[in-house]
């Protein structure tokens, strides 16, 4: 008689160590295929390409000011913040900083953070719980997306800035608490929310609203402070804003701004604070000495609306689809992600350095090329720009 097990299918033999990632190689092909392969490229310390890829909206990565406090601020206080902020990563510089960015802003108080990413993830996973329900813009950005998938909050994913559907997911819900999250200016087409109407739907129904303003600090509202101040929604008791360092203010790093009760809860419970090392001393420095040139000349936040309304204009007069921009970026349709690389490419080749984003970056799954408008370009540098883009866009692009 056959024994019982003797019919049964021996299992799989595990997989060999090298073979244990194969997995991986499938994957990349299918995104080759796709058009979403993705390379790291350096650029050089004096790279002579105009840039309009970059986040630097106010031109003041480089500024001497700006260098010279990072340089300073590492000789002072090293080249790490040496632990995290609640132990010994928090310096002189983090609290001035804290103090200006609230005082700037508008708010009763602020939170530094390694980065804006950070600050999202803090704010998203720390103010939510299971009794709390999230409404999200459908085209929020990744980090308020990834903040949204930790909380452990339920989450609506709301139609692009539609504050009626918004008032309609928070009058319908069954939880006590609820928290509307949105981009203050929206990094793929730089079109801005209508927070005013945000708010409204939010008081209506005994909500907080939750902004993302790392497009909108610097050059939006009066001399730069931000999209919720030009709503009137600076230092509301209901509004948290996050912020990053790393575009206007040409440095590294990130804030949650709001009432003093939100930052004391965040300070004391958001893990992405807690458990991480707190920003190096010289982006901080850098950080605040960007703040303080901001507050010396306003005038830089309109210049950077006004080259990208330039941009815009001018691409548009060219035929191709270039949106409208709110703020500071600016982005002009491809015929799709192939299409959209190889005519960055292009422009990289001719001296000019734009953004491509391809799905899944983008939305609405159509590619694009991103422009980035600086304070500091000329109106020759505006035309050279344009002029580029324009020669070398693919036929398609202006059908």
């Amino acid at each position: 008689m056959a024994h019982p097990l003797a019919s049964q299918p021996r299992p799989a033999a595990p997989p060999a160590p090298a073979d244990v990632f194969d997995w991986l190689d499938e994957a990349a092909a299918l995104r080759a295929d796709a058009g979403l392969t993705r390379t790291l490229n350096s650029r050089a310390a004096e790279d002579p390409v105009l840039d309009l890829a970059g986040n630097d909206y106010l031109g003041l990565t480089r500024h001497p000011a700006v260098t010279r406090a990072a340089g300073a601020a590492a000789l002072r206080w090293g080249g790490g913040a040496t632990g995290s902020r609640l132990v010994t990563g928090t310096t002189a510089l983090h609290t001035e900083l804290e103090r200006e960015l609230a005082e700037f802003c508008g708010t009763e108080a602020a939170l530094v953070f390694s980065s804006g990413y950070t600050a999202n993830l803090a704010a998203l996973t720390a103010l939510t719980d299971p009794d709390t329900l999230i409404v999200s813009d459908a085209y929020n950005h990744a980090s308020l997306i990834d903040g949204c998938r930790l909380a452990r909050a339920d989450v609506h994913r709301a139609p692009h800035s539609d504050p009626a559907a918004v008032a309609e997911a928070l009058a319908g819900r069954a939880q006590p608490r609820a928290l509307v999250v949105t981009d203050s200016v929206f990094s793929v087409d730089g079109d801005a929310a209508p927070l005013r109407g945000l708010s409204e739907a939010v008081r209506a129904h005994g909500a907080a609203l939750l902004v993302d303003d790392a497009h909108g600090l610097g050059v939006l509202g009066a001399g730069g402070r931000g999209a919720p101040a030009a709503a009137g929604l600076a230092g509301q008791p209901d509004t948290v804003v996050t912020v990053t360092l790393s575009k206007s203010l040409g440095s590294q790093g990130g804030a949650v701004l709001g009432p003093r009760r939100v930052i004391r809860h965040l300070t004391e419970t958001a893990r992405s604070f807690i458990f991480d090392t707190g920003l190096a001393p010289a982006a901080a420095g850098a950080a605040l000495a960007a703040l303080r040139l901001l507050r010396a000349e306003p005038e830089r936040a309109e210049r950077a609306r006004e080259v990208a309304r330039a941009l815009a204009a001018g691409l548009t007069a060219a035929g191709l689809h270039a949106c409208e921009p709110d703020a500071a970026v600016v982005s002009v349709r491809a015929p799709g992600p192939e299409e959209a690389l190889a005519w960055a490419a292009d422009c990289r080749r001719a001296g000019l350095a734009v953004g491509c984003f391809r799905p899944p970056s983008v939305p609405d799954g159509i590619s694009r090329l991103r422009l980035t408008a600086r304070a500091d370009l000329t109106d020759a540098q505006i035309v050279q720009a344009v002029r580029t883009i324009a020669d070398l866009a693919p036929p398609a692009a202006r059908g």
